[in-house]
């Protein structure tokens, strides 16, 4: 008997994940991807003006990212990510010194209480209103469907919570995970970032990032497994229709070629889901276009000297939010190379290179004043305009779960339900779903067992 035939359509990281997983469970895989490259929302590529490789945006991952830390020791790459041994941020604000954020070695939710109580930003009264909020978060759930019918930022008001603390301290967490702030942003899945990574316990929060270029850690090791196991990976080849019938194997059709399957999981971003997924309801569809996108905007300078002696550094009261340094990643031997993300980016859109260096160069000086006397080399802007479906109230109910839709086809991405919001967690773990879904309807689950054993 032939092993079962999976075609997968997407190649980010939900598609890997499931292509790898079905590969091991013994599976001839097809990936079908419409771009050039793999990777998703997380790649890498050559810039001629910088010089060296640059990664999309910056991503990062927290220690409660279970799922994507396997992920990576499959792919053999591990070690190619850097992690703090404890939660450590920095926090700068203009004229001010650097404030961090900080857990200690006691058990949760206590270890991170002293470093709450002495955040600097906020007036001693509101550093022990944010901690008694940070207690009542912990007794939330997630999944009650009444917490995703409001903001995170509702709820805070009616805690009491001054914008100002919201700002200064809660939009930290919340808006670089959520990609929204908190006043957009839905209470649930800001419960679930919250509990998970900061409070349920004392170390999901520790931060993780890529030591090597994204490809280099998504895609290229995901291809080379692939095609160890005789995968066919098909680049710059989009997905025209998906036929289905029933008592009939799914049909994928792209570029005119026909691609015959057992099953199909389809794992691409929401809106064009809704072009691919057979017998949805109306509903569903539609709901796949309210999920919306939400764009990151991120910054690429090269200064001819240090002006950052840190890894990364969050900003308050400044136009910048997360900057990173990624000198060493790059390869750039004289000077310092920074990136700079832009969460809930929707407002930056539409506006030139130019108009962009204008506002950030004098927050830059702002906040790291040596950068008044460096010289800027290289000013680069990338976006992801869709970076993330918007994660907003009231859009739990729009989120397909990741697994079977419908006979022979299976759906994953960050935007299904996992649990999760959209970060690379939610898209490993909807991919690890689909391809788990997928192989028990191919009474192929059991060989999938063995290998996750082995």
């Amino acid at each position: 008997m032939s092993a079962p035939h999976v075609v997968i359509i997407g190649g980010g990281l939900a598609g890997l994940q499931a292509a790898v997983h079905c590969a091991d469970a013994g599976s001839r895989v097809t990936l079908l991807e419409a771009r050039s490259r793999l990777g998703g929302a997380t790649w890498s590529k050559h810039h001629r003006s910088l010089g060296f490789e640059i990664d999309n945006g910056q991503h990062v991952f927290m220690r409660c990212c279970e799922q994507y830390l396997s992920f990576l020791e499959r792919l053999g790459v591990r070690d190619l990510v850097e992690m703090q041994e404890r939660l450590s941020v920095p926090v700068a604000k203009p004229g001010a010194p650097l404030v961090w954020i900080r857990r200690n070695g006691l058990p949760a939710p206590a270890h991170l209480a002293k470093s709450i109580l002495t955040y600097q930003p906020l007036s001693f009264a509101a550093r022990i209103r944010a901690a008694l909020t940070a207690r009542a978060i912990s007794r939330l759930d997630p999944l009650d469907p009444a917490l995703d019918e409001m903001s995170i930022g509702e709820w805070l008001a009616e805690r009491g919570e001054s914008d100002k603390t919201v700002e200064h301290f809660w939009d930290l967490l919340i808006r670089s995970t959520l990609n929204l702030r908190a006043g957009k942003a839905s209470l649930a899945l800001a419960t679930k970032v919250l509990r998970t990574g900061f409070l349920d316990r004392a170390d999901g929060a520790d931060i993780g990032w890529s030591k090597v270029p994204l490809s280099k850690l998504h895609a290229e090791p995901a291809l080379r497994i692939l095609q160890e196991k005789g995968a066919d990976i098909h680049l710059q080849t989009p997905v025209d229709k998906l036929e289905t019938r029933d008592g009939h194997p799914p049909v994928v059709w792209a570029k005119g070629r026909r691609f015959d399957a057992d099953a199909v999981i389809v794992a691409v971003p929401n809106e064009a889901a809704s072009d691919l997924l057979p017998g949805l309801s109306e509903q569903d569809l539609s709901g796949l276009s309210v999920l919306g996108r939400s764009a990151i905007v991120n910054l690429h300078l090269v200064f001819d000297r240090p002006i950052m002696d840190l890894p990364f550094v969050a900003g308050i009261d400044s136009e910048l939010q997360w900057i990173f340094d990624r000198t060493k990643t790059s390869g750039l031997e004289r000077g310092q190379y920074l990136t700079v993300s832009l969460s809930d980016g929707d407002q930056y859109l539409g506006r030139s290179s130019d108009e962009l260096q204008a506002i950030f160069v004098p927050a830059f000086e702002e906040l790291f004043p040596i950068a008044r006397t460096a010289r800027l080399e290289k000013f680069v802007v990338t976006i992801e305009r869709a970076a993330t479906f918007r994660q907003a109230p009231g859009t739990r109910r729009f989120r397909l779960p990741a697994g079977r839709v419908s006979e022979g086809v299976f759906v994953a991405g960050a935007w299904t339900d996992t649990g999760w919001p959209a970060t690379m967690e939610g898209a490993v773990r909807s991919g690890r779903t689909a391809a788990i879904e997928t192989m028990k309807s191919l009474s192929g689950f059991s060989r999938m067992e063995e290998t996750e054993a082995a």
